[in-house]
């Protein structure tokens, strides 16, 4: 294992793993419920997805909705698995809506 920030970030965005872990603190969600994790609605089978930047990446989406993580586009909603995959997506919609399709 490596000291590297780099090597904990998240989605290779130079987002460390203590971001994100603040990120879903502050939120009031642990990530385990971002990733689609927990209990109640958050973990029902209606409520996952996967990420379409992070592909295969699971995603509860009452917790991504909940801190922001999720973005419209032409008509449908996609939610992320961390906050690093919102400005990804952003830079080529067309590309990571294809990923979800």
């Amino acid at each position: 294992m490596t000291n590297d920030p780099q090597a904990a970030s998240c989605c290779s965005t130079g987002m460390t793993a203590s971001d994100v872990a603040h990120t879903a603190a502050v939120s009031g969600h642990g990530k385990a419920n971002l990733l689609g994790g927990g209990s109640g609605a958050a973990g029902s089978a209606d409520d996952q997805t996967t990420c379409p930047v992070m592909v295969g990446s699971p995603v509860s989406k009452a917790a991504a909705e909940a801190v922001g993580l999720f973005r419209d586009y032409e008509g449908e909603r996609y939610y992320f698995c961390c906050a690093g995959c919102g400005p990804a997506f952003d830079a080529d919609p067309a590309k990571y809506a294809a990923n979800v399709a």
